[in-house]
């Protein structure tokens, strides 16, 4: 399937695309709908995995029954192509122009891949981590979130709610089908999703890829680790919120990474 995403029209918009993204509150975010082609989403569809325990979300008491798959691309041929048309240089061309610097793709989709949230699923609201974990050089610029439920209802809930951790200010968005959210991602840009209520049997599902630039000046930008905001937790779970980053660091530095444990090992010759 040599077309999968609808490059020429994307293009065509890219001022405005551009504009919007850094007009956009509560921080600089855009939205691009119809981004697969049809062909490629019935594709898609028809050949998207099921969820198994083994990609169970490493975020503990901070998520619910969400799963995260990054080697998404090991399945039907579909997803392999998809993974290339994100990986290529003109999909991080698109992404460099929106955002006004050069950006790449991680090809190992740490932490991203196929995700899909259960029944009552959430994701509580956080800042992601600063740097790629097995690349420090790589600083971390945008979200990309491809969702892909079919047929979505505003009464499923799910929402990407996003919110300015200096300001409060807030926005959201619905997670509709064929919908691409570019979203930056700082230190002040918390976002996550409120718990679910898809119908039985239904999951909360996008696939998520995240793009770097090259960075080398750490006084900057320091190494940071996820650091979450959940709303309305009890005091003990606030309290573990604060110390989650030390702790992340402290089992990290024992038992290692069970996100990079999950993402492929990419041979970039065979890409």
């Amino acid at each position: 399937m040599k077309n999968l995403i609808r490059f020429d029209d994307i293009e065509a918009r890219l001022d405005e695309l551009k504009t919007s993204y850094q007009l956009a509150k509560p921080f600089p975010y855009v939205v691009i709908e119809d981004f697969l082609t049809s062909d490629a989403l019935a594709q898609v569809h028809a050949h998207m995995p099921a969820p198994n325990e083994e990609n169970k979300s490493s975020d503990y008491v901070f998520a619910k029954n969400k799963f995260e798959n990054p080697n998404f691309a090991g399945g039907a041929e579909i997803f392999q192509t998809l993974r290339e048309a994100l990986l290529s240089e003109r999909f991080a061309g698109l992404l460099s122009a929106i955002y006004g610097r050069e950006l790449f793709v991680d090809p190992r989709f740490l932490g991203g891949g196929i995700h899909q949230g259960g029944e009552g699923s959430y994701l509580d609201m956080h800042a992601d981590f600063s740097r790629h974990p097995a690349n420090k050089d790589w600083l971390r610029e945008l979200n990309i979130l491809l969702y892909l439920n079919k047929d979505y209802d505003d009464s499923y809930g799910g929402h990407l709610e996003l919110q300015h951790k200096e300001t409060g200010e807030r926005g959201r968005v619905a997670p509709r089908e064929n919908r691409l959210v570019l979203m930056l991602t700082k230190g002040h840009t918390l976002h996550g999703y409120k718990p679910i209520k898809f119908p039985k049997g239904r999951y909360r599902t996008s696939l998520a890829a995240y793009a770097y630039s090259v960075d080398t000046d750490y006084s900057a930008v320091p190494v940071r680790s996820t650091q979450w905001q959940p709303e309305d937790a009890s005091m003990a779970k606030s309290l573990l919120a604060k110390a989650s980053p030390t702790l992340v660091k402290m089992k990290t530095a024992l038992l290692g990474s069970n996100t990079e444990r999950r993402s492929a090992v990419v041979d970039k010759d065979k890409d």
